[in-house]
């Protein structure tokens, strides 16, 4: 029997995002008297889950723990044991979106960030100078995790000048076509209505560097002090994890945000339709090229490489548009058998291409 909208489970979860369509997902699991609920913190193998009897701790180790990409993480919708010592997740709902990054371990494996995110806000600082190759790589991850990216440029106080500030937001909008770009300042209010506002319905993911100002943000949006905050350094902008388990909370003003520790290392993971949409520009411009597997470097009647030197495209956006497309090649080929000897074989074809070009190029001369 599926859950409806007047059940108690209903009514206690809808503020976290429960739905019609989530009920219809749990309803195998109710004959077996488990509970719905969300998981709203995951910390050494155990997480704290908000159900209609409350918040409740399980322990995540019958959920399959030796796949990174299965285990249970923040932001998951989960059948849990009712009562039990220790009480269990006994499994989590199909994901419909999935904030994924690589490990930094040597096996090239994916790890969940957050799951059923709906808008994923890029927290940068304008304290420091902006690094538009990092915005865009998480950009892509955003893309690919399948919510909708929204770039916060924090601290905007520390820029007082309206024309510079405008210089950094275009400089920003520019590296990341069909995507907001707001400037806030948590301090003095700034900007914070327009962001409630876009955020307020669905679930909202903070992502960004160390010192970025997520706590600070993420407690101007709760309307409370409810995440620690360090002063960051000012050599560089940065500083200490004040947020170290990624933590889900109910907004004031409808919706929820999971804030997330500072990332130091965002490494794609199998993105390249999220790479294809932050160079959306680029994807454009390829379809003009001569032939259709264009690599963008020595073959002739490359409309890409003519953008670049009319002025239409900056030669940064397509060297950062190279950079992330060969990461996100050579993490599927470490997985995938089939993907390596493709690119090996494209490898070998574009470096006789190259070489044909040049001798073309020599004899013409």
């Amino acid at each position: 029997m599926t859950s409806s909208s007047a059940s108690p489970a209903f009514s206690a979860l809808a503020p976290y995002g429960w739905d019609d369509a989530w009920a219809d997902e749990f309803a195998p699991y109710e004959p077996e008297g488990l509970l719905p609920g969300r998981v709203i913190r995951v910390d050494r193998g155990q997480c704290d889950v908000v159900t209609a009897d409350g918040v409740l701790r399980a322990d995540t180790a019958f959920v399959t723990p030796h796949d990174p990409m299965r285990v249970v993480c923040t932001g998951d919708w989960v059948a849990v044991e009712p009562g039990g010592n220790p009480r269990y997740v006994r499994t989590y709902l199909p994901r419909r979106t999935a904030f994924v990054r690589s490990t930094s371990s040597k096996r090239s494996e994916g790890q969940i960030l957050a799951a059923n995110v709906d808008h994923a806000i890029v927290a940068v600082s304008l304290a420091v100078e902006l690094d538009l190759g990092r915005i865009e790589r998480f950009l892509a991850l955003a893309w690919e995790s399948g919510a909708q990216p929204l770039v916060v440029l924090t601290k905007a106080d520390l820029v007082p000048d309206a024309v510079t500030r405008a210089h950094l937001v275009q400089d920003v909008e520019l590296s990341a076509p069909g995507v907001t770009v707001l400037t806030v300042s948590a301090v003095e209010g700034d900007g914070l209505d327009v962001l409630v506002g876009l955020v307020s319905g669905g679930t909202s993911v903070l992502l960004g560097q160390s010192g970025a100002g997520k706590s600070t943000l993420a407690n101007a949006l709760l309307g409370d002090e409810v995440m620690e905050v360090q002063a960051a350094r000012d050599v560089d902008g940065k500083g200490r994890h004040t947020t170290t388990t990624r933590n889900l909370l109910a907004l004031p003003g409808g919706g929820v945000l999971i804030d997330t520790p500072g990332l130091r290392g965002v490494g794609l993971w199998d993105a390249e339709s999220g790479v294809g949409q932050v160079f959306s520009e680029i994807e454009e411009l390829a379809e003009r090229c001569r032939f259709h597997d264009c690599a963008h470097d020595a073959e002739p009647g490359c409309a890409v490489r003519d953008a670049v030197e009319s002025g239409e495209l900056s030669h940064r956006r397509l060297e950062s548009y190279r950079k992330l497309m060969r990461e996100n090649q050579w993490i599927v080929a470490k997985t995938d058998a089939r993907v390596r000897a493709e690119l090996r074989r494209e490898w070998k074809r574009r470096g006789s291409a190259g070489r044909a070009a040049m001798e073309l190029k020599r004899g013409r001369r």
